[in-house]
């Protein structure tokens, strides 16, 4: 039996609320890990900032890895990675390094405040690990093996150009090389994989 017009539209507004709430606290939440980290994040705070009750924000996040998760979602579609699968049409070693080390570097660049407390973080707030897990490693993973494969580098060589591409797609050694431009800084990590692929 079809439901009546007016009971469909009461349905579509709260579902609309509801939808409207939820973003408000995965919001105030990402703008807190953004500032402070995941780490001193109150639910008060959450509350305050989203206009609802601390109840609100458990009804809709009944533990803390559903907020996670769903601040991990809202952010990575606000600034999504580089995509990896692009550079393969680059097809010299060299230069495939550069222009993925380029990239991941101005991300980075990008998400600074938020990847350096979420990694900071995660050693005291246990529910952010599967998320880094599933999420920035698994996509380093990918760069990694996007970078590396055209060295057709084996055996020992092959460990050091792995280990050297690992050291270049850090977080931490970027942030130490920033300074210099994201460009120079991306040259600059290739000839550390590159020089361990001359070896």
């Amino acid at each position: 039996m079809e439901m009546p017009d007016k009971r469909k539209y009461r349905m579509t507004k709260r579902q609309e609320r509801v939808a409207e709430t939820r973003r408000r606290i995965t919001e105030a939440t990402v703008e807190l890990h953004r500032t402070v980290g995941p780490a001193a994040t109150q639910i008060s705070e959450i509350a305050r900032r989203a206009g609802v009750q601390r109840v609100t924000v458990y009804n809709h996040f009944p533990d803390e890895g559903s907020l996670l998760a769903a601040c991990s979602a809202h952010w990575r579609a606000q600034h999504p990675a580089p995509d990896a699968g692009r550079w393969q049409a680059e097809t010299e070693a060299g230069a495939r390094l550069r222009l993925g080390l380029g990239e991941l570097f101005a991300w980075y660049r990008e998400t600074e405040p938020m990847t350096a407390n979420v990694l900071r973080d995660t050693e005291v707030v246990p529910a952010l690990r599967p998320i880094i897990e599933e999420g920035l490693r698994r996509y380093l993973e990918l760069v990694h093996r996007t970078l590396t494969d055209p060295f057709g580098a084996r055996g020992r060589r092959g460990e050091r150009v792995a280990a050297a591409a690992w050291a270049a797609l850090d977080f931490h050694t970027w942030r130490a090389l920033s300074p210099l431009g994201d460009r120079d800084a991306a040259a600059l990590a290739a000839l550390l994989v590159e020089g361990a692929a001359a070896e």
